[in-house]
């Protein structure tokens, strides 16, 4: 145990069975853990008020005397209720307490006795009472300082458990600090250096920690959270670009293209120009390229920016010094249309080795769970040859089985879909560390990129191709306008009758629940389905009522093919299907033999149909905000004009009616992430590793904190490139290894 105060075991102070609460139902273990747990927000007593002017359901503070008090048994005998009138001359109170603090009250809150007692009004029996209201017994000699010193005190309210309640905590946080005051608080660790805090005045840690806790005015709260907030900034930041420089010591192979090879023949075969946004990414990807250390970089942009054309660029370039390159894809479904794209972009350039295939080419292969035998077999075997330059597959290619001549490139797509010890692991297959690429098309708060993937440096693609045209986005409330429903599948017939496609999205696949997953459920996206539907039974927001379970693509497919869309050829797609069915229903579709495409948010990343030009999302409440972006960019990828309507029972006002109305007025993936994030808890944006641990950010917000946490990173570079050991910062060493213990280890990891 070290010399820190903040180390102690809870349970020499509070004793074993709270402790034992504390531990295991808010994982808290230690006095640091403890005082750490900050108020989620704090009561006021409120102003003195006349007992005749009592607002119902708002916390006041009354002065008045005790006219009586009775103790009163209930439950034929076994539970006890103590009730207190007092009166201020203008009306009356009740006071109600029950079971042991029934008999611990009874023997102080005698008629004639003068006090203080706050709490929030209720009505019971049409009288207005406090229930276990706090209270403060007035001296004959004490006036009015002492009256308004009870009733402006902040009254710190606490994130608690059914096992334990704030007023427990609060007594905890109490015998705590009572702990530490004097000399103990010397022996507590200061994890900002003390140049950081003085330059940016910041309060010294114990003062912050009891003005947390015990703040007596507003601003004593606002001292001690910018303090806290550095902490939790500061120390996190200092992990990142710890691994930042761990990653950037390590060795690599630079890879610089030749001026004549297949990087050049691909570029002189496309059809358009790139944009200038590509053009500058690309100049940055190729810039790490070219070092002696690996490429940690994240490319996020908005649907349809382009970013494949880019990492395919980069992978080029890398087959071109003669490695190899691979993408790593979250489901079959995306790795076979990445497949697809790729070898109809470089045409013969894909064809390396074969009949008909040019000099300059590669062969790109695709590698999934559910191959056949002799297909895999004849992948590998290109793989570790390096006759493959190009493998595009799932979690597949993590397998030890899988081995390569020179992987100089991985690139991940989707990287919020993997963990980091997965991309390690295909990292590992390569004799020196690869360059590695993660790919987004998610759009990341510039904050939320800083705090998640702070150990990338990041690319940002936010211009769309020339040629790629509007969508119009609308709301169709169902319940309340019918008709728009019925104007919505008019529409859809329109654009196929136009010579277009649609897609129409459901948030369930509909048959049997409790089926068990494919042989390819390892692919988190297929197994949407059984996802989707366990998830249907739970309760819903209140704002949406009572809820009937979520459309189901087989359910409307089949209505839509005999109702609304009779005569149209109408197909489902999920992540159940066998992966054959699945590759075949997208290879129709893109080949135009498929009209309308019902499906889950299988469909929802790296689809790529130029012909489809509407979307009709059901339900779609149900999603996110993001994910109802990302859908959306399915649609407009060509020169026709996309539509995309947005089906909701819910109410016009509340919260998800909001949240569509949002997506509906604007096509700016960024805002949108932005009012996501928002809407949003903390920890979900920022992982469970986050949200349910004790290393979770308390006071630390990613969209209101921005100066903080870009302030922070500065710092934690400036700190750790002047001392990577952190050897003269006994304190910050301390509190990092604190944040990535065992019992944090994945604390870092963004899957």
């Amino acid at each position: 145990m070290s010399g820190n105060p903040l180390d102690e075991a809870l349970r020499k102070l509070v004793g074993d069975r709270t402790a034992k609460v504390l531990d295991e139902h808010l994982g808290l273990r230690t006095v640091g853990d403890l005082l750490h747990h900050y108020p989620r927000r704090y009561a006021e007593r409120g102003e003195l008020t006349r007992l005749a002017d009592l607002p119902v359901d708002e916390y006041v503070t009354v002065v008045a005397q005790i006219a009586k008090a009775d103790k009163r048994t209930y439950g034929r005998g076994s539970g006890v209720r103590l009730e207190v009138v007092v009166t201020d001359g203008s009306g009356s109170l009740t006071l109600v307490f029950f079971s042991k603090a029934a008999h611990a009250h009874a023997h102080r809150l005698i008629p004639g006795r003068r006090g203080m007692f706050s709490g929030k009004v209720s009505v019971f029996n049409r009288t207005r009472q406090l229930a276990h209201p706090d209270y403060q017994l007035l001296d004959a000699d004490e006036g009015e300082e002492a009256v308004d010193a009870f009733a402006n005190r902040l009254i710190p309210l606490y994130p608690a458990v059914k096992q334990i309640t704030s007023w427990q905590i609060a007594q905890a946080v109490e015998t705590a600090l009572d702990s530490l005051g004097g000399l103990a608080w010397a022996g507590v660790g200061e994890p900002l250096p003390d140049a950081l805090r003085a330059s940016r005045d910041l309060a010294p840690l114990p003062e912050a920690l009891e003005k947390i806790h015990r703040p007596g005015t507003k601003a004593d709260i606002e001292t001690a959270r910018k303090r806290l907030k550095w902490d939790e900034a500061f120390v996190l930041q200092v992990a990142l670009a710890r691994r930042r420089a761990d990653e950037s010591a390590l060795p690599a192979v630079p890879r610089r293209p030749a001026g004549d090879g297949l990087l050049a023949a691909f570029d002189a075969k496309l059809p358009f120009t790139l944009t200038d946004g590509q053009r500058a990414v690309t100049a940055e990807i190729f810039a790490d390229l070219a070092t002696d250390h690996p490429m940690h970089r994240l490319l996020q942009g908005e649907v349809g920016s382009g970013k494949t054309l880019v990492a395919l660029r980069a992978m080029l370039g890398v087959v071109d010094t003669g490695g190899q390159a691979a993408m790593l894809a979250p489901t079959e479904v995306l790795a076979q249309q990445h497949h697809r794209s790729v070898t109809e972009m470089m045409g013969e350039l894909a064809q390396g080795g074969m009949l008909g295939g040019s000099d300059l080419g590669t062969k790109v292969v695709l590698l999934t769970g559910s191959m056949g035998t002799a297909a895999r077999r004849r992948a590998l075997l290109d793989l570790v040859t390096g006759e493959a330059g190009i493998v595009i597959g799932t979690h597949a290619l993590i397998e030890d089985k899988v081995k390569f001549h020179d992987l100089g490139l991985v690139v991940v797509d989707e990287q919020h879909r993997f963990g980091v010890e997965q991309r390690d692991a295909l990292r590992a297959k390569a004799d020196q560390p690869p360059h590695l690429l993660v790919m987004t098309a998610t759009p990341i708060p510039r904050t939320v990129a800083m705090t998640v993937f702070g150990d990338l440096e990041t690319s940002v693609l936010d211009q769309l191709p020339a040629g790629r045209s509007p969508i119009a986005t609308h709301v169709v409330p169902a319940a309340e306008k019918p008709h728009f429903l019925a104007r919505a599948w008019e529409r859809v017939r329109e654009e196929v009758e136009g010579g277009h496609q649609a897609y129409v999205v459901c948030p369930r696949i509909g048959d049997d629940e409790d089926v068990k997953d494919t042989k390819d459920a390892k692919d988190p996206r297929d197994a949407e389905g059984t996802k989707n539907a366990k998830s249907a039974g739970k309760k819903q927001p209140a704002d949406d009522g009572e809820r009937r379970p979520p459309l189901a693509v087989l359910e409307t497919a089949e209505q839509l093919a005999a109702g609304p869309l009779a005569g149209l050829r109408v197909e489902v797609l999920h992540g159940r299907m066998a992966p054959d069915a699945k590759d075949d229903v997208m290879r129709r579709f893109t080949e135009g033999e498929v009209d309308v495409l019902v499906a889950t948010t299988v469909i929802e990343v790296g689809v790529n149909v130029p012909n489809a030009t509407a979307m009709v999302i059901m339900d779609a409440d149900r999603f996110g905000v993001s994910q109802l972006h990302q859908l959306r960019g399915r649609v407009g990828r060509g020169s026709a004009p996309g539509l995309c309507l947005l089906v909701s029972e819910v109410p016009e006002a509340g919260p998800a009616r909001a949240r569509l109305d949002a997506v509906a007025a604007t096509l700016d993936g960024f805002e949108l992430s932005r009012i996501d994030l928002e809407q949003r808890r903390e920890g979900d944006v920022l992982g469970q590793a986050q949200s349910g641990s004790r290393s979770s950010l308390r006071v630390l917000t990613v969209m209101n904190d921005e100066d903080v946490i870009t302030a922070a990173r500065d710092e934690a570079t400036a700190v750790v490139a002047a001392d990577p050991e952190l050897a003269a910062h006994p304190d910050l060493r301390s509190a990092l290894d604190s944040l990535l213990d065992a019992d944090r280890e994945e604390f870092l990891d963004k899957g």
